[in-house]
């Protein structure tokens, strides 16, 4: 098909966007409505679920069918749709404490079902909405608006979290790496069962400035320096500690998905067994 602008499901009455300069959601969004538009839907295949905060304001800008829900509870309502009409394509938009925090135990259960959706979960690294506070992904020793002297709490590795957990499809990118991104959401579309795509998109206002990344050209050559690949990742020494970052497809496998899974049961029963 020729070039995808991701146009078709802009709600342009809406421009402009609402993110502070060089944050990193209104690459992901181009992404996201490109891989969208490549994959030939029509706006009767899919919908978006969103949740609270900077990145659940994404649905507002979209011409889809859009269901905006509270915080942290975005994927229970998705998975409700997913089970009550399998036919649909099911995105789910979350940041890291809608998606990781205050929903965290959501992302793990949909992940263990393996229920048909995509998640993606926009790492602002921080509460962007509310303040600036610390997430479960806030990186350990960061300073924000609740650890000013740096925080002493680990931050989930959320892609491992939810590889473990089940997910068929797992995949993490930065903001910089927007053509890369847009793969990875088609990717994760096309898998049946749970796929999630991390984006690792520091906040430009709230997060940077504290944490040596004054500007937002700054933090995308933070990012092009820190996304590495899984071989680039294994030869540096104290990767982690160092702030590098493992991008690229994790997972990639088929098990059944939770559907799949349930017509089995009620073949079963239907059967008598």
């Amino acid at each position: 098909m020729a070039y995808a602008t991701g146009k078709k499901f802009l709600n342009k009455a809406k421009l402009p966007l609402m993110w502070c300069s060089g944050c990193g959601n209104g690459i992901t969004l181009s992404a996201m409505l490109r891989a969208i538009e490549e994959l030939g839907y029509e706006k009767k295949d899919f919908v978006l679920v969103t949740g609270i905060g900077c990145w659940g304001k994404a649905g507002e800008f979209t011409t889809g069918n859009l269901l905006h829900t509270t915080h942290g509870r975005a994927l229970p309502f998705a998975e409700g749709i997913a089970a009550a009409n399998p036919e649909l394509h099911v995105i789910v938009i979350m940041g890291d404490g809608d998606g990781a925090t205050i929903g965290g135990n959501h992302l793990i259960h949909a992940a263990r079902r393996n229920i048909d959706l995509t998640a993606i979960v926009v790492n602002n690294c921080n509460y962007g909405m509310t303040g600036g506070q610390m997430s479960a992904l806030t990186p350990a020793n960061a300073i924000t608006q609740t650890s000013v002297a740096g925080n002493p709490e680990r931050a989930f590795d959320l892609c491992k979290l939810v590889e473990v957990a089940g997910a068929n499809y797992v995949a993490r990118e930065t903001a910089y790496q927007g053509l890369a991104l847009k793969t990875r959401i088609k990717e994760g579309l096309q898998k049946k069962g749970f796929s999630m795509i991390e984006v690792i998109s520091p906040c430009t206002t709230l997060f940077g400035p504290r944490n040596q990344m004054k500007t937002p050209v700054q933090m995308m050559e933070m990012l092009k320096e820190k996304g590495v690949s899984v071989k680039q990742y294994n030869e540096i020494e104290n990767a982690a500690e160092k702030g590098y970052y493992v991008t690229g497809k994790l997972v990639d496998r088929d098990e059944p998905d939770f559907m799949t899974r349930y017509q089995a049961v009620r073949q079963q029963m239907a059967q008598g067994k």
